[in-house]
């Protein structure tokens, strides 16, 4: 049964912070404090555990992707009657003074600890645990280079949506300082990914132990700094007016990072990492699989519950990283994501993925697509605006009243709001019988007997950066098709030449459901320009819905979008004036 990589740990240092390099001819430069605490190699790893386990968050609606969705062009708040805050989102409206505060707390949760393992290992010697001082010194720049990885990463998960925050740098820093610009704060969050690149070694995607896959390594790191890239310059060139092409870096003198370097990084990607695509666009997603866990619970019985993916040979790679495994062939395309297991009510509903549930079929339990609560229906305009030769959109979109799908019995019910009789498919809730009747795919092959609860079967990964995205931030970058016409040859299409207005059609139907949708529309200044569907955005575009099975209209006003979201209210009042609120909020 696959676990939960990351435990959590609360173990926090006080020190000062330097870098990579010249670490290794250092030694006891600093005295602590508390000298007990990161003593040993295992003390480290279990730190690092408590910084990846600031990734998972109470609050589900804030979480990157689900956020994302929400404020996207091509998803609308659905739910039931009852979830308004989800319908407040979406039409970028502020239901509660707090929406934001969970994320806002995990952020410096994380990055106070990744900045506490920083510290600790820069000034530590752990050569008494190792064989010899080079393998002591690989497992320090390793753990510093994950530890510089996640702290940037977490301040980019909030500043993407916030803009400009306070920088903690070290643990020993005030916290009451004031918001930094946008500017200042992704120079810091460039400055952690270029020091955790300068730390990390270039191993190859099928050499890296499938014990670390979901951990920091250059190559998410490079990706990470590309994608940072390109929403900077973006942003500060479409949105702030301030056009740029080169990303600062914190540290005094440091010169910035180029369009040039960028791409450096994205062709050793390419021709080092040893990710690939997938060759089955459709192969990607647990749906795949669910004939064949079907059958493991049924001695093989071939009455499969979803007969399209049976007819087309469906297989799903797994979630355990390139190499194969008990479950799946071996996924070479997902280079980070959020990784979930068996989950239960005592530890945590947060380590259980409820990205599926929350936009779930909502309060039907069909077969094989189980009970949801219904939020994040698709716009029926965006719909209509994919191609039916692209395989992504069959891929991506539940055929709802199909018996090919098991939604023969589905019924636009009184209790979903926003209706548009489109459902994504690449997050959703997976279920099958067995002997223990319909439960959840993943509860038949995780084995979760103490999770009887249907909001605790979800263990499907969330994916954070496909190796797709390398390919098309590398025809953005270089202005060429090459990257995006392997791609599009995987959907069925035929290779076109490069233009803006293709890349972004291109990233737009890739990455639908996936949580970049709204990235691309702040980055590109699309967000609130006329809508015109997939070369700017289906805001405007007033489509039919139902709720609670009367017919409706629904409609976001491109003038009301707002390209940052709010300050906690309640850490304004805490900062007593130090903080200030983003415009109209």
């Amino acid at each position: 049964m696959k676990k939960i990589l990351y435990t959590i740990s609360g173990l926090l240092l006080l020190t000062t912070v330097t870098g990579c390099k010249g670490l290794l001819d250092a030694d006891n430069l600093y005295q602590k404090n508390q000298d007990t605490f990161y003593t040993t190699p295992k003390d480290i790893e279990e730190a690092l555990n408590g910084v990846y386990s600031t990734l998972y968050l109470d609050n589900a609606i804030t979480e990157e992707p689900m956020l994302d969705n929400l404020l996207s062009d091509i998803m609308l708040g659905g739910g039931g009657p009852d979830d308004q805050d989800v319908k407040a989102r979406d039409a970028f409206q502020n239901a509660t003074e707090d929406f934001m505060r969970d994320l806002w707390v995990n952020t410096y949760n994380g990055v106070n600890r990744a900045s506490a393992v920083i510290e600790a290992v820069e000034s530590k010697d752990f050569s008494r645990y190792f064989n010899s001082v080079a393998e002591a010194d690989a497992f320090k720049v390793k753990s510093l280079g994950e530890a510089y990885f996640m702290r940037g990463f977490l301040m980019y998960r909030l500043a993407r949506f916030i803009g400009g925050v306070p920088i903690i740098p070290n643990t020993a820093a005030p916290r009451d300082v004031p918001r930094s610009s946008f500017e200042e704060t992704f120079s810091f969050i460039a400055q952690d990914l270029v020091d955790a690149i300068d730390c990390m070694d270039e191993i190859p995607a099928g050499s890296i132990p499938a014990s670390e896959y979901g951990h920091a390594n250059i190559w998410i790191a490079k990706g990470y700094l590309a994608r940072i890239y390109l929403f900077y310059t973006g942003y500060m060139t479409n949105v702030a007016g301030q056009a740029t092409s080169t990303l600062p870096l914190y540290k005094d003198g440091a010169a910035p990072v180029t369009k040039d370097q960028i791409i450096a990084h994205i062709n050793d990607i390419i021709n080092k990492s040893g990710f690939s695509l997938v060759p089955d666009f459709r192969n990607l997603w647990p749906y795949s699989y669910v004939n064949q866990s079907y059958k493991l619970a049924n001695n093989g019985d071939t009455n499969v519950p979803f007969p399209y993916a049976e007819r087309e040979g469906l297989s799903w790679v797994g979630q355990d990283g390139p190499t194969p495994s008990a479950i799946g062939t071996g996924n070479p395309e997902v280079m980070f994501a959020l990784r979930y297991g068996a989950a239960s009510w005592s530890i945590g509903q947060k380590y259980n993925n409820r990205l599926p549930l929350f936009i779930g079929v909502r309060d039907q339990s069909l077969v094989p697509f189980g009970q949801g609560w219904g939020m994040c229906t698709v716009h029926s305009s965006f719909v209509n605006s994919w191609v039916n030769d692209d395989l992504r959109k069959v891929a991506s979109l539940i055929k709802l009243g199909d018996a090919d799908y098991g939604t023969q019995d589905w019924t636009d019910n009184n209790t979903q709001t926003q209706s548009t009789g489109h459902l994504n498919m690449k997050y959703t809730t997976l279920q099958h019988a067995g002997a223990d009747g319909i439960k959840g795919m993943f509860w038949y092959l995780y084995n979760m007997t103490g999770a009887q609860d249907m909001q605790l079967w979800n263990a499907q990964d969330t994916y954070l950066m496909r190796y797709s995205e390398i390919l098309l931030m590398h025809s953005e970058l270089t202005e060429t098709a090459d990257g995006m016409n392997q791609v599009r040859a995987r959907a069925g299409l035929p290779a076109v030449s490069y233009s803006f207005n293709e890349l972004k059609k291109e990233r737009l139907y890739e990455f639908a459901f996936e949580g970049l949708r709204w990235l691309d529309l702040v980055r590109w200044g699309d967000a609130n320009k006329a809508s015109t569907g997939n070369t700017s955005n289906f805001y405007g575009i007033e489509i039919d819905v139902k709720t609670s099975g009367f017919p409706a209209t629904y409609k976001v006003d491109p003038n009301t979008v707002k390209y940052l979201m709010p300050i906690p209210e309640s850490e304004i009042r805490l900062s007593e004036g130090v903080y200030e609120q983003n415009p109209g909020w």
